[in-house]
């Protein structure tokens, strides 16, 4: 049994922030971070773009920036939240650069601003192209100089504890005790026991297989608090990039920021016709949902793999300075971006939807509470602008702070049993667990990706019957591995993301579903990309 006062699950900047902020204020109390892979392994660290900030108030201002934001997210953004995630932007930012992070600047020695698409006016801060790692960098630094804080890497967060595994009735009024943690070297599990909780796990990028983000994007956090009851919605809105670079390989698919697209480069198809003016008056600096359908529809139209992102008109010498990591990996494949097109295609980017909290980050579980993309805010409505993510995690992180530090709570006195795994077995191997996984890679990528219909959605809601049926009998018969509790996790976040998308009757933002759209609209471009 392991007690502490903060229980943080997750590594990147929405977790390390907060426990950075709770171990200042209250250094007499301890904070205990889990993670599972090596501490700077996160969606943060491959984060590329930057923080979409407002600073250049003679050009640009908060509205532009709200209405920017607004629009990208169709309609559904909670506009209170909107407009304080962006006030509150400078300050977080002046923080971080207090604590040491390194932005690019100008000749004239100002903040380097860009832009990406969806944004009216350049506002993003960056760091060249690896701006998430340089925060990264830092935040783990001011991590390190706390006695109060502990860092468990290689440890992964099995189950929330709350009243079901306790010896207490169950109620409405759900509260959150901690997690039982599994230390993957080792094998054994911890009952970490906490007087608060802070979901800050990422994404769910893995479950389709071909994503932006790293191995560890499985939902694991949504999941967790979805089985605890606690609040979610929203998850029809999967984002996905419009430029991860293309390859044949299933997997982590590397990023080309869309920033590239705000220095001029264009979208062509094999012949090389631009294609984005003929469906977005913005072309190449669109909204992320709006270059996605349109290149989805394009490789529909062709039957081709990908299509191309052409820089080859761009300076050279100014592309090498802003996105040395993008050319390198060019290089590496073979692409010298000075003469040759980069392929590309649309990959599984962010989660637009996830735990349901209020401004100060509380769920509807009493004591837990979430941050960065795992959580569902408001902000983000029907689709994320870009940028717009590390901004909201900076806030979220302090807006959650500042409420636990005004409203202490006592420490948790309750008994915990420790884990209960009498009667499983060691797996003797694991090649039910990866079928499983590529079947519902599959499945997601070919039923529920970035245009939709009913008929495919009904026909996923079967298949994935038959997965979840397999993977629980797993489960009861194995004692816990990672592999397995990922894909059970996968599995309860592709249901939350299929019956969500059936319950959505209008097509907004990201989710574009061909049964939703009226008949006076059927012969429109967007509707021939079935």
């Amino acid at each position: 049994m392991v007690n502490t006062n903060f229980l943080v699950i997750g590594s990147g900047v929405a977790g390390l922030t907060y426990a950075v902020k709770v171990a200042q204020r209250f250094p007499d109390k301890t904070v205990v971070i889990v993670t599972k892979a090596d501490e700077q392994e996160s969606n943060t660290k491959y984060a590329q773009g930057g923080v979409a900030v407002v600073l250049d108030l003679k050009e640009d201002s908060f509205e532009k920036h709200i209405q920017d934001t607004l629009l990208a997210g169709d309609g559904l953004c909670d506009e209170a939240v909107v407009e304080m995630v962006i006030k509150e932007g400078p300050k977080r930012l002046k923080e971080l650069m207090l604590w040491g992070a390194n932005f690019d600047l100008n000749d004239s020695g100002t903040l380097d601003l860009g832009i990406e698409g969806g944004h009216s006016i350049n506002r993003v801060v960056h760091h060249k192209d690896i701006t998430g790692f340089e925060l990264e960098r830092v935040l783990l630094q001011q991590v390190h100089k706390l006695s109060n804080v502990t860092v468990l890497p290689y440890h992964f967060a099995l189950d929330l504890i709350t009243e079901h595994h306790l010896d207490i009735p169950e109620s409405k009024n759900i509260s959150c005790y901690g997690a039982y943690v599994l230390d993957q070297n080792t094998g054994d599990i911890m009952t970490i026991k906490a007087d608060r909780t802070l979901l800050a796990s990422g994404g769910i990028g893995r479950l389709y297989g071909h994503t932006t983000n790293p191995t560890i994007a499985t939902g694991d956090g949504i999941a967790m608090a979805y089985r605890a009851k606690a609040e979610i919605k929203d998850m029809e809105f999967v984002q996905f990039h419009p430029t991860a670079l293309y390859d044949k390989k299933d997997g982590r698919s590397f990023l080309i920021s869309e920033a590239v697209r705000g220095l001029g480069a264009v979208l062509r198809n094999k012949n090389g016709h631009r294609f984005m003016p003929d469906y977005d008056k913005r072309a190449e600096l669109a909204s992320r949902d709006i270059v996605s359908q349109s290149i989805d529809n394009e490789l529909k139209k062709t039957g081709d793999t990908h299509v191309f992102l052409d820089c080859t008109l761009l300076d050279i010498d100014v592309f090498k300075n802003h996105f040395p990591n993008i050319y390198q990996e060019c290089l590496t494949n073979h692409i010298d971006v000075e003469k040759d097109w980069i392929p590309v295609v649309p990959a599984s980017h962010y989660l637009c939807g996830g735990i349901v909290v209020d401004k100060n980050g509380k769920t509807s579980v009493t004591n837990l509470f979430a941050c960065g993309e795992c959580s569902r805010t408001g902000l983000h409505g029907a689709n994320r602008l870009a940028s717009n993510s590390l901004l909201e995690a900076l806030v979220y992180a302090h807006n959650i702070f500042e409420y636990q530090a005004a409203h202490p709570v006592e420490p948790v006195h309750a008994f915990i049993p420790e884990w209960d795994d009498v009667g499983t077995r060691t797996p003797k191997e694991y090649v039910q667990i990866h079928h499983n996984l590529t079947q519902l890679q599959a499945l997601m990528r070919d039923y529920v990706g970035i245009v939709r219909s009913n008929n495919r959605l009904t026909k996923a809601v079967r298949h994935l019957d038959l997965i979840y049926n397999e993977v629980e009998e797993l489960y009861k018969d194995m004692k816990v591995n990672t592999a397995l509790c990922e894909l059970r996790n996968m599995v309860n976040v592709a249901h939350l993301i299929i019956s969500q998308s059936l319950e959505r009757r209008l097509n907004k933002g990201g989710y574009y579903n061909v049964d939703n759209v009226p008949a006076a609209e059927k012969d429109s471009v967007i509707n021939d990309w079935i």
